[in-house]
C-alpha cells in the first residue's frame, strides 16, 4: 500500500513513477531522477502530503455533521435520602396526615412529605437520535470543507515547488563544480608535461633553475587549490542529498554534465503564455478570498433558523435498593402482577425550530468585520501582481545579462586557452619566456573560474524565471 501511494503521488506531480519502479534508493540520477526523489521523500513534501490528508479528513468531518448522530447512555443512582415532597394541606387530599398530626396542622399549610413517587435507586438506559433537517450554516460549511481542501492541495503544490529549486539548483551546483574538478586534473596535467619538459631543459643548460621554480611553485598552488575544491564538490553533493532528503551515509552519483545543461535563449518566449493565476501564490491568494466570502455568508447563515428532528428510545426502573435495578420480574413472580422490579420502555420523538431573534447586535459586527477582512484581501492581490511584475521583469534582466557574460566568458575562456597553448609552444621553441608560460596558465584558469561562474548564474537565473512565470514545474521538460 505505500508503495501504491508513492506511485499516485508522482502520476499527480506529473512524474513518472517507473523511475524509482526497480530501486527505492537509486545511485545515479539525472535531474528528473532528482526532483522524483526529493518530491517522494523530502520532509517538507511528507508533510504537505498529510496536510492534504488533513484537509480531507477534515471535509469529512464536517460531511458527518449532516448524517444522523446516534448516543447511547445509561446510568445507576442511588439517592441515599431522598428529597422531600411538598404539598398544600387539604383535609381528606391526597397528603392527610391527621393520622399522625390530628388537630397540629391548619388547612392550607405546606406539608413537607416523604416522596412517595420515587424509589431511591432508579436507573435508565436511553438511545438518543438527532438529525439536521435545515441549518444553514452547515451548508456553508461544506462548501468551506471543500475550499479548505483546495488549499491545502495547492499549498502542497506550493511546496513542490520550492522543492523543485531547491533541487535544482543544487543539482546544477553539483554538475558544475564536477566540471570544474575535471578541469582541474586537466590543468595539472598540462603544468606537469610543462614541469617535465622545463627539466630537460635545464638538464641540457638551456633554461635557468629560477624557470623550474617557478613552474614548480605554480603546480603546487594548483594541487592545494584543486583538493581544496574538492573538498567543495562532496559538499555540493551532500548539499544535493539534503534537498533530496538522500540517504547522507550513501553515496550519490550524477549522470549528467555540463554539456546536458539547456541553455534557452528565448527569454520572451519563456513567458509567452503567462497569466497571474500561474504563479502559486495567486492561486492560493484567490482560494484564501473564496474561504472569506464563505466566512462571511456563514455569519449570515447564523441568523437563519434551523431546525432539527429527534427521537428518544430507552427503559427506566426504580427500586428501593441497588440489586433490585438487576432483578426481572422472573425472580420474584408473586410481585410480577403488580409491576415490581421490571424495566419499563419509553420513547420521544419530534422537531426542534430554533429561530435567532437578537444577539445584541454582535452578529451585525462580526460580518462587518469579515467584510473588512476582505477589503484586506482584494489589497492583496494588487500587491501580490505588483510584486510578480517585479520578479518577471528582475528575472528577465538577471537572466539576459547572465546569457550575456556567458557568451563573453566562453569567448574569454577560448581565448585564454589559445594563447596559454602558443605561449608554451612559444616557449618549447626557445622565442618565449617562462614568466609569460606561468602568466598564461593563471589567465586560463582564471577565464575557467569565470566561465564556470557565469554557466551556473544562468542557470540559476533561469530556474528564478520560471518559477516567476509560474512553470518550474516544467523545468525537466525544457
Amino acid at each position: 500500500m505505500k508503495q501504491l501511494n508513492a506511485l499516485l503521488f508522482l502520476f499527480c506531480v506529473g512524474l513518472s513513477p517507473a523511475l524509482f519502479a526497480q530501486e527505492a534508493i537509486p545511485e545515479t540520477v539525472n535531474l528528473e531522477q532528482a526532483i522524483a526523489y526529493a518530491l517522494q521523500n523530502n520532509i517538507d513534501a511528507k508533510n504537505a502530503t498529510l496536510d492534504e490528508k488533513i484537509a480531507k479528513a477534515r471535509v469529512n468531518e464536517t460531511r458527518g455533521i449532516g448524517l444522523p448522530q446516534i448516543n447511547a447512555t445509561a446510568s445507576v443512582i442511588h439517592n441515599q435520602k431522598l428529597g422531600r415532597f411538598f404539598s398544600s394541606y387539604q383535609p381528606g387530599g391526597f397528603l392527610d396526615p391527621d393520622s399522625l398530626l390530628a388537630g397540629t396542622i391548619q388547612n392550607g399549610e405546606v406539608v413537607a412529605a416523604e416522596n412517595f413517587f420515587q424509589l431511591k435507586s432508579i436507573g435508565d438506559a436511553k438511545l438518543s437520535i438527532t438529525q439536521i433537517l435545515f441549518n444553514a450554516s452547515y451548508l456553508v460549511g461544506l462548501r468551506a470543507a471543500n475550499t479548505y481542501k483546495s488549499l491545502a492541495e495547492k499549498q502542497a503544490r506550493q511546496t513542490q515547488e520550492e522543492i523543485i529549486k531547491n533541487v535544482t539548483t543544487a543539482y546544477y551546483g553539483a554538475i558544475i563544480n564536477r566540471e570544474r574538478l575535471k578541469a582541474f586534473d586537466a590543468n595539472i596535467t598540462r603544468i606537469d608535461s610543462l614541469f617535465a619538459n622545463t627539466k630537460a631543459l635545464l638538464q641540457n643548460g638551456f633554461v635557468e633553475e629560477i624557470d623550474l621554480d617557478r613552474i614548480e611553485v605554480a603546480m603546487n598552488n594548483l594541487k592545494t587549490e584543486r583538493k581544496n575544491f574538492e573538498n567543495l564538490q562532496l559538499l555540493s553533493v551532500e548539499l544535493l542529498k539534503f534537498q533530496m532528503n538522500y540517504p547522507m551515509e550513501r553515496t550519490l552519483n550524477i549522470s549528467q554534465s555540463a554539456a546536458d545543461l539547456v541553455i534557452v535563449r528565448d527569454v520572451e518566449g519563456m513567458g509567452e503564455t503567462f497569466e497571474y493565476n500561474n504563479r502559486i501564490e495567486y492561486s492560493i491568494l484567490e482560494t484564501s478570498r473564496d474561504l472569506q466570502k464563505l466566512n462571511i455568508q456563514n455569519n449570515y447563515s447564523a441568523g437563519l433558523p434551523n431546525l432539527v428532528a429527534f427521537a428518544d428510545l430507552g427503559y427506566n426502573t426504580q427500586s428501593p435498593n441497588i440489586g433490585g435495578i438487576f432483578r426481572t420480574n422472573s425472580s420474584f413472580p408473586e410481585t410480577a402482577a403488580l409491576g415490581r422490579d421490571k424495566w419499563y420502555s419509553t420513547s420521544s420523538f419530534g422537531v426542534s425550530l430554533n429561530i435567532p431573534i437578537f444577539s445584541g447586535l454582535q452578529r451585525n459586527y462580526k460580518i462587518q468585520q469579515e467584510k473588512l477582512a476582505s477589503m484586506k484581501i482584494e489589497n492583496s492581490f494588487t500587491s501580490l501582481k505588483q510584486g510578480i511584475d517585479l520578479q518577471i521583469k528582475q528575472g528577465k534582466i538577471s537572466y539576459e545579462n547572465a546569457l550575456n557574460s556567458l557568451d563573453n566568458q566562453s569567448r574569454n575562456l577560448k581565448l585564454a586557452e589559445k594563447i596559454a597553448r602558443v605561449t608554451k609552444v612559444k616557449y618549447q621553441q626557445g622565442v618565449g619566456s617562462n614568466l609569460e608560460v606561468v602568466e598564461a596558465e593563471s589567465s586560463y584558469r582564471e577565464a575557467q573560474v569565470n566561465y564556470y561562474n557565469a554557466l551556473y548564474d544562468a542557470m540559476v537565473s533561469r530556474v528564478d524565471l520560471l518559477k516567476a512565470y509560474g512553470k518550474i514545474n516544467t523545468l525537466t521538460s525544457n
